[in-house]
């Protein structure tokens, strides 16, 4: 049953059926503010660019590209996260064809093996990916390539050279506005119908797999709008674009729910620059995943312990606790430096993608900023649950919240703890996988979403994640194991950074052993006991940590193997650990 008392506190929801229609609202509205803050150049100053000239480059490049021959075909983007990214993304999908954003730390051969699966008719992509796509291997008409710096924001361009015969993604804008002044408005009057398939988003996820996930606006509309429903977002607000726009958490909850609102989005210039931006940008809002904030929490205690500030810290935190209880919130003054080390406007995080340790979450609570988790996956567009900003996630900081308004979820096959797998039906869920019926009638059924997760649901009706059905490890006795419960225990170890449980297969007497790899964190561990502290006594240090957490586990879920990673994990770009890639035998 759905949290009501969560519902009735319900914002009140924009009315739009289309991306189109989302777009047209908010340039009505905000025509004048910033909808992006973009750099020039690596290390420059933020420039606005408003909602008005976001409605005519999107209208000038869909018009360019009806103008080509591309009405109704597919049209790949690859490259980093930019201003023209999310400009070739809207006019795609607004009223031209099908878009396919392409995850940028793909190889060549993936790139080219996705192109030709999902029958790509051109492709843009950034400077970074010129020497991968200079070939033509299949039946593109056009490759265009974008460049991540336009001269002047508040100039009309010059007309650039064709480059070897590829067309620029500037020269488009321009011919597009000419083409409108010529009264071309093709383009710009289209109807979008939001139940066909306007976007294809490849995800391999965890497992390899590479599969075609057709989403419409229909999916995408309606997890704005319950987003909007539990989550407030004005204006005023500003986030800072940090994960890799090709996935739908962030493109979905970090762009386009932003644009929704009104609001603004600077675009990071990387991880190493996230603090520096962050002030640069005066963000309020962060969207991101756990390793993301976990780093953040750490370094926020690192830096109180080596000022010896800590003990004042936690002094404070006991004293807004005490009168957050009456009503009285003095976080931001009494946490005013850690505050503006964010540039003094952060206010929100919103997390997902993978678990996070709940005492971040409370954490960030204690510093006065909202910590607000999702759960989601590519074909939900993607968010299944959310903890409101209105709710008490202190008393839960494990859950990922209830579901979002238009949707449903159950928990099926469940065991004796009551976990089951997660199954979900609402607007939001994809039309299929593209070209794959089986694998499409694997995982839907009368309508519900078998989305492969496990977890249990709470009288209020509020989510928490145990595992992945795959990642199961089942006992000879016939115990479940969840290894994410086994590394939650491991990583809250300060000499941890990560850290991933596998089962061991043994001979039939002996069955299923648990095995895990644990990377070290190094840099903790030589600030501590000097650079010159020697492998076998990391290992040795490593092993007494396991050895005691062993002794908090029941017998058949002690850890019995140890491998300890020099390297990182291998990782998807949304920073989850990618096990089948991962394993090494003892």
């Amino acid at each position: 049953m759905k949290d009501k008392k969560v519902l009735q506190k319900a914002n009140t929801v924009s009315q739009f059926e289309t991306l189109k229609e989302m777009l047209a609202q908010s340039v009505k509205n905000h025509g004048d503010r910033p909808a992006f803050l973009v750099k020039k150049e690596k290390g420059g100053t933020y420039e606005e660019i408003k909602y008005k000239q976001l409605a005519n480059d999107v209208n000038a490049l869909g018009t360019a590209l009806f103008d080509l021959g591309l009405k109704g075909e597919k049209i790949a983007i690859i490259g980093e996260n930019s201003y023209e990214w999310i400009v070739t993304y809207l006019a795609v999908v607004n009223g031209l064809g099908i878009v396919v954003p392409l995850d940028k730390e793909l190889g060549k051969d993936e790139i080219w093996n996705l192109l030709e699966m999902s029958k790509s008719k051109a492709v843009f992509y950034t400077d970074t990916y010129k020497e991968i796509l200079k070939d033509n291997p299949i039946d593109l008409k056009v490759s265009i390539k974008v460049y991540g710096d336009r001269t002047d924001l508040s100039e009309k361009l010059e007309l650039d050279e064709r480059e070897n015969g590829l067309e620029t993604w500037n020269n488009l804008i321009i011919k597009g506005e000419d083409l409108i002044a010529q009264g071309k408005l093709d383009y710009v009057e289209a109807k979008v119908n939001p139940e066909v398939m306007n976007m294809l988003y490849y995800s391999s996820g965890t497992t390899g797999v590479a599969k075609g996930i057709m989403l419409c606006h229909r999916n995408l509309v309606s997890n704005l709008r319950d987003t909007d429903k539990v989550v407030k977002v004005y204006p005023e607000d500003r986030t800072l674009s940090l994960l890799p726009i090709h996935h739908t958490f962030e493109n979905t909850l970090g762009i386009l729910f932003i644009l929704s609102r009104g609001a603004s989005a600077a675009f990071c210039e990387g991880l190493r620059h996230v603090s520096k931006n962050f002030v640069e940008a005066q963000a309020s809002i962060l969207v991101g995943v756990p390793l993301i904030f976990e780093s953040i929490y750490t370094k926020i205690w690192k830096q109180a312990e080596k000022s010896k500030m800590d003990k004042t810290l936690r002094t404070g935190i006991k004293i807004s606790r005490f009168l957050k209880a009456f009503g009285i919130r003095v976080e931001r003054k009494l946490f005013k430096t850690i505050h503006d080390s964010f540039g003094g406007k952060l206010r929100m995080i919103v997390c997902g993608a993978a678990a996070v340790d709940p005492k971040v979450v409370i954490g960030f609570e204690d510093f006065g900023v909202s910590f607000l988790q999702g759960y989601g996956l590519t074909e939900c567009s993607p968010l299944v649950s959310g903890t409101p900003e209105h709710s008490n996630r202190r008393k839960k900081p494990n859950s990922v919240g209830p579901v979002v308004a238009s949707g449903q979820l159950k928990i099926v096959d469940k065991d004796e703890d009551g976990i089951g797998e997660v199954v979900y039906k609402g607007p939001n869920l994809m039309l299929g996988y593209y070209e794959m019926e089986d694998e499409t009638n694997d995982v839907i059924k009368d309508g519900w979403f078998y989305t492969g997760d496990l977890g249990y649901l709470d009288k209020k009706g509020w989510l928490y994640l145990t595992g992945r059905k795959k990642n199961v490890i089942v006992t000879k006795t016939g115990k479940n194991i969840y290894p994410e419960e086994i590394e939650l225990f491991v990583n809250e170890n300060k000499y941890v950074k990560e850290s991933m449980v596998y089962g061991i297969e043994n001979d039939q007497e002996t069955g299923t052993t648990i095995g895990i790899q644990i990377h070290p964190s190094y840099d903790i561990i030589y600030e501590e006991f000097g650079a010159e502290f020697e492998d076998n006594k990391i290992q040795n240090l490593i092993k007494d940590m396991v050895a005691k957490i062993n002794e908090k586990l029941p017998i058949y879920k002690r850890i019995q193997s140890i491998i300890i990673r020099k390297d990182e994990f291998i990782k998807t770009t949304t920073k989850k650990i990618q096990r089948h890639k991962n394993i090494k035998k003892d």
